[in-house]
């Protein structure tokens, strides 16, 4: 379900949230708007993955500014359902509390980086435990923020799949203890908390997660997953100035249908020359780009549409049918015909269509 390219990155909302953490605790925009993925229409695409070390770095400069408890609350707070989108729903709408943090457990890489965090649930007898560890690569105070805020996200989320507010037996924080305690008591709604823990986790009555949700739908866990491993098979990781120049001509090309490199040079605020020699450093070049996303945007018009060739064709910015013949024959060996047939075939099995030779 997780593809390597997933690593590193986080969802946009995940981000989004970091971000209006920092705006509300004072950092300024200018420390970290130049970083990757911050640009509004990535920032604002749940289809984008921001690197995680954006973030982090966002959590970082935040923690200069006030406390790590404070960062938890306040991020805690701006999370609202739906705020990470459908992984909030996997814990509210499943049948019980429990099966709705399994299902934000095998699903985690929807909103974290799977590389360095982990959501573990152990069960023991009238209890159970629910962990969150982090090993990423941060200053101590913005990893004491992230694992407090994370539990507390994990509580909040129970207690609305609860209709209710759910206090924890206790809860441990594999940090020291601050010097006030005034915004955790806020945060977990108890006192109960052990510093110094070799993981962060928080305990909760067994029955108390064990109950049914009375808004729990039959079937909709199920839907809700399968939504959960479309959103990740379609989602797009910014991993380097290269993905971003590939999120910038994507859009171009589904707002033109041929994105020219002027087009695409003025989204990304680059002149022409500029836009060339980087795609020259990173080992790439715009006519290979750019075919390699109109061969993409065709074949998703043969196999998802009825358009006549003549009008795909148009869209794509060849000169006539006859040219995207040409052109579909040189990727696939093959029609424009058979790609679509062969496209349709395999959509009823279920299987990714493969090239179809002609004789």
């Amino acid at each position: 379900m997780v593809s390597h390219a997933h690593q590193g990155t986080t969802s946009s909302a995940l981000t989004r949230l970091s971000v209006n953490a920092a705006r509300l605790l004072g950092v300024p925009p200018h420390g970290y708007a130049h970083l990757l993925g911050l640009a509004p229409e990535h920032l604002n695409d749940d289809l984008c993955r921001t690197p995680a070390a954006t973030a982090i770095r966002i959590a970082e400069l935040t923690t200069t500014r006030a406390p790590w408890t404070e960062l938890s609350l306040v991020l805690a707070q701006q999370s609202g359902i739906g705020a990470l989108g459908v992984w909030d729903y996997l814990i509210t709408s499943a049948p019980t509390p429990l099966e709705g943090i399994r299902d934000a457990s095998a699903y985690f890489a929807a909103v974290a980086d799977t590389r360095t965090d982990a959501l573990r649930i152990t069960e023991d007898g009238a209890q159970i435990t629910i962990s969150h560890v982090n090993h990423a690569d941060v200053t101590y105070e913005a990893a004491c923020a992230i694992r407090a805020y994370a539990l507390a996200l994990y509580q909040r989320r129970l207690g609305e799949a609860a209709q209710r507010r759910l206090v924890p037996l206790r809860v441990a924080l594999a940090t020291e203890a601050p010097r006030r305690h005034d915004a955790l008591a806020e945060l977990y709604g108890t006192r109960t908390i052990e510093f110094e823990a070799p993981n962060s986790s928080i305990t909760f009555l067994a029955t108390d997660l064990s109950a049914p949700n009375p808004h729990a739908q039959p079937g909709l866990s199920a839907v809700l997953r399968r939504h959960a491993e479309q959103t990740l098979a379609t989602s797009i990781p910014l991993h380097d100035w290269l993905d971003l120049f590939r999120t910038a001509l994507a859009s171009a090309a589904q707002d033109e249908g041929a994105p020219t490199l002027s087009s695409v040079a003025r989204r990304m605020a680059l002149s022409t020359r500029t836009l060339q020699r980087r795609l020259d450093e990173h080992g790439t070049t715009w006519s290979h780009e750019a075919e390699t996303v109109r061969r993409a945007h065709i074949t998703r018009l043969l196999h998802d549409t009825d358009l006549g060739i003549d009008a795909i064709a148009a869209r794509s910015g060849y000169a006539d049918a006859r040219a995207l013949r040409r052109a579909v024959q040189r990727w696939y060996g093959a029609t424009p015909g058979d790609l679509r047939r062969s496209g349709r075939l395999t959509a009823g099995t279920g299987r990714a269509p493969a090239s179809t030779r002609t004789a």
